[in-house]
């Protein structure tokens, strides 16, 4: 059985989240649960997908569209065996079979790994963990070797039953030909009248089959998520983990609770991240990189000896090596900063490439714009960018100097070690080593008389 079929079981509503988003979409560190569940199982090699949807069919389906999957509905919730049922006739018949749940987010691919392999001619393979507080939970049934015999849904236990901590997680592998055989023999004579594809186990066992029992890394990897209040947790528990590994690899956290990954981060070596930083998409980072507390950072690459100061928001931007940035700065998509640049408080810049040893302190607006190297920009100085219909481009040679509340109407290209005086508005070429000033004339009045306030 070198084939692997998994089923996810996605069809729930999810009342107790009250949304109307369907339970699975429901985001944890950035991507929906199904998500989560979804790269898991793609980690399998020779294997399908086949997802269950039922609640917001439509929807889920649209969300996963790329997935590659077969999506097949559970127009009524009958239970988890007959969600199981409507993906047999996509199974092949020499396959192994991985069930799996869209609202069991955290299953490491690892754990699948033992799974499968712990499936046999003669054998299924069950996962399951010992909680010091089952309550909720199906209970594993052992006989006196050992030997697991069955499941027990909390609500169909005895009270001796109740007090057994192994509990059932759900995730189940099995021959395919051994769940197509069994799982019509399913019957709904239970507390709940639903088909539980816990029943699995002891129909196994009256066959002769033995149930082979294995262990997750961590409980994270597989709580389920039934309400908001369980889903921040399991994101906290999570970001724990994925911060704990981070500061494994190299990086200081000033307070691991503090820090959130929606995506994927990789990092050199001696980095230090403060409070409050959010890392989402793709993120790469060198090393000796300082990042100040409540910054945030998208799909962005950022190079050594960097310091992002605090505030600061990133997007889709390049960062070369031992750039400042910040505080309350803006790098929209587009943006490039060389080496040893600086971008400084209250700047916003968009597809702006800026080269080595270029400065933009404070205080400025630079948008579809290309600096050289050297290049000054002084406070309150503007690209204007945009005519209202078209967008042009700003152009500024190697060690330009632009004095503080310039105005630069695009398109307009200002030679090398060109120089703009304070205050100008500036809306022609300026060629190099010159100086372009733009002013109304200055005129002091004498005698002038400060306005006085009217009595009343």
């Amino acid at each position: 059985m070198s084939k692997t079929d998994i089923v996810i079981l996605a069809a729930g509503k999810g009342t107790r989240m009250q949304s109307s988003l369907p339970k699975v979409l429901h985001p944890l560190a950035g991507t929906p649960m199904l998500g989560h569940v979804i790269a898991a199982a793609d980690t399998v090699t020779n294997s399908q997908k086949i997802i269950v949807t039922g609640h917001a069919a439509e929807r889920v389906e649209k969300t996963f569209a790329a997935a590659e999957a077969v999506f097949v509905q559970q127009t009524e919730q009958l239970g988890t065996a007959h969600a199981v049922e409507m993906a047999l006739p996509y199974l092949r018949k020499d396959a192994k079979v991985l069930i799996l749940y869209g609202d069991v987010p955290l299953i490491k691919a690892d754990t699948i790994a033992k799974m499968l392999g712990a499936v046999t001619d003669q054998s299924i393979s069950l996962l399951t963990i010992s909680l010091d507080d089952p309550m909720g939970y199906g209970r594993i049934v052992r006989n006196t070797d050992g030997e697991i015999e069955s499941i027990i849904e909390q609500k169909d236990a005895s009270a001796d039953q109740l007090t057994i901590k192994e509990i059932n997680t759900g995730v189940l592998a099995l021959g395919a030909g051994q769940l197509c055989a069994w799982l019509p023999q399913v019957d709904n004579n239970n507390a709940q009248g639903e088909f539980y594809l816990t029943d699995l186990i002891a129909l196994a066992r009256s066959n002769g089959f033995s149930v082979n029992s294995i262990q997750p890394t961590s409980a994270t990897e597989v709580e389920g998520v039934n309400n908001r209040i369980q889903l921040s947790q399991l994101e906290r528990a999570y970001q724990l983990e994925l911060a704990e590994a981070l500061m494994l690899s190299g990086t200081s956290l000033a307070d691991p609770n503090r820090f959130d990954q929606r995506g994927t981060l990789s990092a050199g070596t001696d980095n230090y991240i403060d409070i409050n930083c959010v890392f989402a998409g793709t993120v790469t980072i060198g090393s000796n990189v300082t990042i100040g507390p409540n910054c945030q950072i998208i799909n962005s690459t950022i190079g050594d000896g960097v310091e992002i100061k605090a505030n600061s928001h990133i997007e889709q931007a390049v960062i070369g090596d031992r750039a400042i940035i910040g505080p309350f700065a803006r790098l929209r998509p587009g943006t490039e900063l060389g080496s040893d640049t600086k971008v400084g408080n209250f700047v916003e810049t968009k597809k702006a490439v800026v080269g080595n040893g270029s400065k933009i302190n404070h205080l400025s607006y630079v948008g579809d714009a290309e600096l050289g190297e050297n290049v000054n920009v002084g406070a309150g100085t503007i690209t204007c960018n945009y005519d209202g219909v078209n967008k042009h481009k700003t152009i500024m040679g190697n060690g330009v100097f632009i004095g503080s509340n310039s105005t630069l109407i695009a398109p307009i290209k200002i030679a090398n070690e060109g120089f703009v005086a304070a205050g100008s508005t500036v809306n022609q070429d300026v060629s190099a080593d010159t100086l372009a000033v733009s002013r109304a004339k200055q005129r002091n009045i004498s005698g002038w008389k400060r306005p006085t306030k009217k009595e009343s």
